[in-house]
């Protein structure tokens, strides 16, 4: 690859020289880690004081701190792309199609680096705003590596390339090589079976219909092991690692993002037992939940207090049977009506403000019917309307002497409730961003297969550069978040801590979701307005994804927080 600045010739794109491409964007990733540094040390003289991070100093450089974040998460996706394409060029695997996803994404990440990285579609973060020079602190990446793939790696011919070898993919395939070991790529393979037989040829029905996914396919699920997937074989589940929950995740809701979400409820309460429960509490509860005998549902969110769970006001009062009576109001609850048990958190210390007052239940209900959704005494509850992830609804619940039997308390200590749901944030997370690969993934497919039959102006529209554009910077992006996300699978089950890593798979992951979905319905033009056509569902289901398990903007802080204690 030349270092002189000039386009590369036609048959080096179709063919990037493997050595060379290697070594270039390896020596690319010491300059970025050096400017992280760099910009770590500035924000953080900005928001010590007293030799710690101050909350409200971190308020006042907030777009600061969160561009940090986007920085922090485009180094290690760098570095994660590098690592996958050295596994696979030591496994023979680096073709042509992973050398162009390869070259374009450290072409294109790099230039955001220098020039700007978009938060969202009207926040572009720049190294000024970190408090950076842009000549001086920059310097570093004026070596003819970094030139030659900020120059070269992300071209019109390299993107044209790449469509052209996607098109010579079969159908139903990642573009590219995962990376991953045989027994996840045959579960991968297993579950994009399902979604292509049982999934995709319904979704969009039941999204138009704002219909619950039917109740057969939830226990095909279960029958496929998914809502026991990472619980240990001793509480009957299958015992399997997190990578695992993100390849089943990620076809799933390749699907349909509600299929592929099924089980996020299942992994949170499983989490919850297993990190926090009692010995009886896991006897209990971990089977049924791994046989999908018990749907449970996450109930956390207030009216009032979105992600500010510190601040909750839902009380449970223990009374003199030792059970606890709650009384107050829960908001966007998934899945509440048919499930059988709720992760309901609320405040057990009137004395308290903030988390130290909260304690983690595991609250029996009684499944509701389309005629009475909320039969159990002393819970009310009502549907909310959404724009996109309908297959298991949204509620509105209200509880005024509901009541939970006091060995119920998960861990059966007061007061640990927050710790207990902090302890599954990183599980979330990446399931979070596994569901975003799906749905981006999902959006190429679509986009890939209208530009191939839509005709315009004689020739189909996969032909005009800048479709065919749109569609690579989707394989790439798509690539670079399953890299990432794959990592943070890796961290947690290894036993590391990773709530930075899935924090940035999540952040990313979202942010790709929404950007394929969006440059999908374009490539459809007028149609992509139409409900008729899936890719207005596939934007629909997108849009969540920037805002659950944690909005793009809370993402960004704990990120921030994390790098800067």
């Amino acid at each position: 690859m030349p270092h002189d600045g000039q386009d590369l010739p036609m048959k080096e794109v179709e063919a990037p020289l493997l050595d060379e491409l290697l070594s270039l964007t390896k020596a690319s990733i010491a300059p970025v880690d050096a400017l992280l540094s760099k910009a770590i040390d500035t924000v953080r003289a900005r928001v010590l004081e007293g030799g710690r991070v101050s909350g409200a100093l971190l308020e006042e450089n907030q777009t600061a701190a969160h561009a940090l974040a986007w920085l922090a998460t485009y180094a290690q996706s760098l570095r994660q792309m590098q690592a996958w394409a050295e596994r696979l060029e030591a496994q023979g695997k680096f073709g042509e199609i992973e050398q162009l996803l390869h070259q374009i994404a450290f072409g294109e990440y790099l230039l955001q680096i220098q020039g700007g990285i978009p938060m969202s579609q009207g926040e572009i973060i720049r190294v000024r705003d970190m408090g950076l020079d842009a000549m001086e602190d920059l310097a570093t990446f004026a070596t003819p590596e970094i030139s030659a793939l900020c120059q070269n790696g992300n071209s019109q011919r390299a993107r044209t390339r790449l469509v052209e070898l996607m098109q010579e993919q079969a159908a139903n395939v990642t573009f590219g090589a995962t990376g991953l070991e045989d027994e996840l790529e045959m579960i991968r393979e297993q579950f994009r079976r399902y979604a292509v037989e049982r999934v995709e040829p319904y979704a969009q029905e039941w999204h138009l219909r704002d219909e619950l996914i039917p109740m057969e396919v939830i226990e095909e699920l279960a029958e496929m092991g998914v809502f026991g997937l990472t619980i240990p074989e001793e509480f009957g589940g299958f015992g399997l690692s997190k990578a695992s929950m993100v390849v089943v995740s990620e076809e799933l809701s390749r699907g349909y993002i509600g299929v592929g979400s099924l089980g996020t409820r299942s992994e949170i309460a499983a989490e919850l037992i297993l990190c926090g429960g009692t010995e009886e509490q896991k006897s209990q509860w971990l089977p049924k939940i791994a046989s999908a005998e018990i749907l449970p549902t996450a109930v956390f969110t207030e009216p009032n207090t979105g992600s500010d769970l510190g601040s909750l006001r839902t009380r449970a009062v223990q009374d003199d049977k030792g059970d606890y009576i709650v009384t107050g109001n829960k908001t966007w609850i998934t899945h509440a009506a048919r499930t059988h048990m709720m992760t309901l958190l609320a405040r057990t210390d009137p004395e308290t403000s903030d988390h130290r007052g909260l304690s983690m239940f595991l609250a029996a209900k009684t499944p509701g019917t389309d005629e009475e959704p909320f039969p159990t005494e002393g819970m009310t509850g009502g549907e909310i309307e959404v724009l996109g992830y309908r297959g298991m609804k949204e509620y509105e619940l209200g509880f005024d002497g509901f009541c939970v039997k006091g060995e119920n308390l998960l861990g059966g200590v007061e007061g640990q409730g927050f710790k207990q749901l902090m302890q599954t944030f990183e599980a979330a997370r990446i399931q979070t961003a596994a569901r975003a690969i799906g749905v981006a993934q999902s959006a190429l497919d679509i986009a890939m297969q209208y530009s191939l039959d839509r005709k315009q102006f004689g020739k189909a529209l996969i032909a005009f550069p800048r479709v065919s554009g749109k569609l690579a910077m989707m394989a790439v992006e798509i690539m670079v978040a399953r890299q990432l996300t794959y990592f943070a699978a890796w961290e947690k089950d290894h036993d590391h801590r990773c709530d930075l890593e899935a924090g940035m798979a999540k952040l990313l992951g979202a942010r790709v979701a929404w950007a394929a979905a969006d440059n999908g319905l374009q490539i459809h033009g007028g149609n992509g307005f139409a409900q008729e056509y899936a890719i207005s569902r596939v934007l629909c289901d997108a849009r969540i994804l920037n805002i659950f398990e944690g909005a793009a903007e809370i993402q960004a802080q704990v990120i921030a927080r994390r790098l800067l204690g």
